[in-house]
């Protein structure tokens, strides 16, 4: 009991750090048990055109478990918004409700910023099914896409790029998923999303027309150990994809330098947990900033505890800065960087870790350079 309330008051000492700390603002976005779910999880975050922000999730009815692993859950893709940074956000509505223990799940997201419209690309599941347990050539699970053109107000009807995202003619082939998260348009307009199949491997699929069509770039060399994965462009127009590896303490990276089709062998970066992790800029140097910065944000570890923020000058070599954003048990996050410059981190938390590590509700937390970076106001 004694080793117990001593790990309840560190715990309650680091939040009440982390509250006074004004470089800091967290607010709960999504807390298990409202509006009747069971849980939150897998958060994804984007800006829209007109700066409203948006907090995608998987609203978990029955249980806490990932879609398929058990055989009566219902998995709804859930939206709120904010129109002041973070600070207040819209009551939850139901993007994608498939249907009695359907689920829709893995939300990847990218604005189309020359026609304003924003995407939405997710996995659909049947009742009981999972990528494991979908059949090869069927549509057990698929890939749809919706968009908005009015800032996340109101969404498309569906479109199914499963056969986009699938080798439909390869019966090793069970399903493929998005992201979490790491959508982008590239500086030469082309749409990508990030992708991952069972069994593992991981690619991108990609839009030249601004979604009228889509087409399945090929697999980075190696990637059978890696699936959940974001990408990021390079100050040298290069894309690079940042993977989680299901073997090793180390994240994935591979480079591209057509856009996403093809892929570098993929590589060791960072040491990390095994967790879908959120990557961004957040400086160019071509555009006006003292340097080039690249964000990064995941659980330090060891397990899912410890939410870091890295920052690389590099272009992702190496990332020698890091900050610690919350210390009790963190899992999955996303990142989009704010109008004024300030970092915007959508990630899921524990609610109540002092009394266990559950992940079950989902944070947002803005911070700037003057957190990651704590002489760079006095250095200007």
């Amino acid at each position: 009991m004694k080793i117990q309330h001593l790990v309840t008051f560190f715990w309650l000492f680091a939040c009440a750090a982390l509250a006074k700390d004004p470089q800091l603002e967290h607010v709960n976005v999504y807390t298990a048990g409202d509006d009747g779910y069971k849980t939150y999880r897998i958060p994804a975050l984007e800006i829209a055109p007109d700066g409203t922000l948006l907090a995608f999730a998987e609203g978990r009815k029955q249980s806490g478990r990932d879609p398929g692993d058990d055989k009566e859950q219902d998995v709804e893709l859930v939206l709120k918004r904010s129109t002041d940074d973070g600070k207040t956000w819209s009551a939850m509505e139901i993007i994608e409700d498939p249907g009695r223990y359907w689920s829709a799940a893995n939300v990847s997201t990218v604005v189309d910023r020359d026609t304003g419209k924003i995407w939405v690309v997710y996995l659909r599941c049947g009742p009981g099914l999972s990528m494991r347990a979908s059949r090869p050539g069927t549509n057990d699970t698929q890939t749809m896409a919706r968009f908005s053109s009015d800032n996340g107000v109101t969404w498309s009807e569906p479109i199914d790029l499963t056969a986009v995202a699938r080798d439909m003619e390869d019966h090793d082939w069970n399903a493929s998923a998005t992201g979490v998260g790491g959508g982008i348009q590239t500086t030469g307009g082309r749409l990508l999303v990030p992708c991952f199949r069972h069994p593992f491997g991981v690619f991108a699929i990609y839009s030249d027309d601004h979604g009228q069509s889509w087409s399945r770039g090929e697999l980075v060399p190696g990637s059978d150990v890696a699936n959940e994965s974001q990408l990021i462009e390079l100050a040298d127009g290069r894309i690079m994809l940042d993977m989680r590896q299901e073997k090793g303490p180390w994240r994935g990276r591979s480079i591209s330098g057509d856009g996403g089709e093809t892929w570098s062998e993929l590589v060791n970066s960072q040491k990390v947990s095994r967790c879908a992790c959120a990557i961004e800029r957040l400086t160019l140097k071509s555009a006006g900033d003292d340097r080039n910065r690249i964000l990064w944000t995941g659980p330090k570890g060891p397990g899912r505890i410890t939410l870091v923020a890295r920052l690389s000058y590099d272009e992702g070599e190496s990332y020698p800065v890091e900050k610690v954003l919350y210390q009790p048990p963190a899992a999955y996050s996303d990142l989009v960087v704010l109008k004024d410059g300030t970092a915007g981190c959508l990630w899921e938390r524990a609610q109540n870790p002092e009394v266990g590590n559950k992940i079950d509700n989902i944070c947002f937390t803005r911070f700037g350079l003057s957190h990651l970076e704590p002489q760079s106001e006095s250095n200007r």
